[in-house]
């Protein structure tokens, strides 16, 4: 079913209705995906909970109802996985994301979470007329290897701009966020449940984006350099595209209101420029590159010392480092855009636009 908006007047005739009227299912037996989508029978009071084993599933969600509505839907730990969307009254909205359900489901190294895929319906004024939920079976991957700028956050306030890439995404591309809080290039390489774990599931075609840098601060240059080329080499070898991401900026400002200094652009205490050996990483071995440290620099110095605050927790936690659910969510766009610029994904039919700080 398309993702594209369908937009049903009151009692107009669709195939669209199937979604609010899908006949009951019983839970799937464990490690066995449903033979039939599930719907709306598996919600209650604002939250959803399908009992499925882990692997990656097709949702696709009818919203509006007789009044005026806005619906955003979040899912397993915390990720965005529907922008707000608004509804007139009397109108109904189809939309549609693919999501990755795993254990654990947010960070690698954390607690396994809750079995299943759960989703809350949340927004300013959520209506949710009908939901379809079935196992994805052409849904092109996108794996995040990173740090805890890039994870799953467990917790409020902070958010890690994986955590809200899915909202940008079509149908049929899924994220799966396998970055992990204080990993550098050597301790995800080390830990078997980080990168052999993604290594093993890449599959031909998936894209594999690489950000880390934040906790490389003891790494020599020519560790890190080789650190890069074994990610980028292993992803290649099970068919994966690597995408090296220069890691976000430090909110860490100089007098004249640049961050031309080594602690907002990553340079460790060795004297290694993280961005940099990743650029000429990417030159060397024909990968494509996310400079998301030029990109982020930019807004940041744009929006000055004051302004610039939403995006980190500066307020929150006197954190200029990691990003509130606000800057999160800007990075994640810019990620995005880049994606598309680069045709690593198609342009079409993403979430709506965060909209002006």
């Amino acid at each position: 079913m398309s993702v594209a908006s369908v937009r049903l007047r009151a009692g107009a005739v669709s195939a669209l209705v199937v979604l609010s009227t899908v006949l009951p299912a019983g839970p799937a037996r464990a490690g066995q995906a449903p033979s039939r989508p599930l719907g709306i029978e598996h919600c209650t009071g604002g939250a959803c909970h399908f009992d499925v084993p882990p692997g990656t599933y097709d949702v696709t969600v009818l919203l509006g109802g007789d009044t005026a509505s806005a619906t955003a839907i979040t899912g397993e730990m915390r990720r965005s996985l529907l922008a707000q969307t608004e509804v007139p009254a009397g109108e109904r909205v189809a939309r549609g994301f693919t999501v990755d359900v795993r254990t654990p489901e947010g960070e690698p190294t954390g607690a396994d979470g809750s079995p299943g895929l759960d989703l809350v319906i949340g927004g300013a004024a959520p209506a949710l007329a009908g939901i379809r939920v079935s196992p994805a079976r052409h849904a092109r991957q996108i794996f995040l290897v990173g740090d805890s700028t890039v994870c799953d956050q467990p917790g409020e306030p902070y958010t890690g701009w994986g955590q809200q890439l899915p909202r940008y995404l079509r149908k049929g591309l899924s994220v799966a966020n396998h970055a992990d809080s204080g990993e550098s290039t050597v301790t995800y390489l080390a830990d078997p449940r980080l990168w052999d774990t993604v290594r093993s599931r890449i599959r031909p075609g998936d894209l594999v984006l690489i950000q880390l840098a934040h906790n490389d601060k003891t790494t020599d240059e020519p560790t890190y350099r080789a650190n890069l080329e074994t990610l980028v080499a292993s992803a290649r070898e099970r068919g994966g595209r690597p995408v090296l991401v220069t890691p976000v900026v430090r909110r860490w400002f100089n007098a004249d209101g640049t961050l031309d200094n080594g602690t907002a652009l990553l340079v460790n205490g060795l004297g290694v420029d993280h961005p940099a050996v990743m650029r000429s990483v990417a030159r060397t071995l024909d990968v494509p590159l996310i400079d998301l440290t030029a990109r982020t620099k930019a807004l940041v110095e744009s929006l000055g010392v004051e302004d610039s605050k939403a995006l980190y927790l500066t307020n929150e936690k006197r954190d200029n480092t990691h990003t509130s659910a606000r800057g999160a969510t800007v990075y994640a766009d810019l990620v995005r855009q880049e994606l598309v610029a680069q045709h690593l994904i198609p342009p079409g039919a993403q979430a709506h636009e965060p909209g002006p700080l």
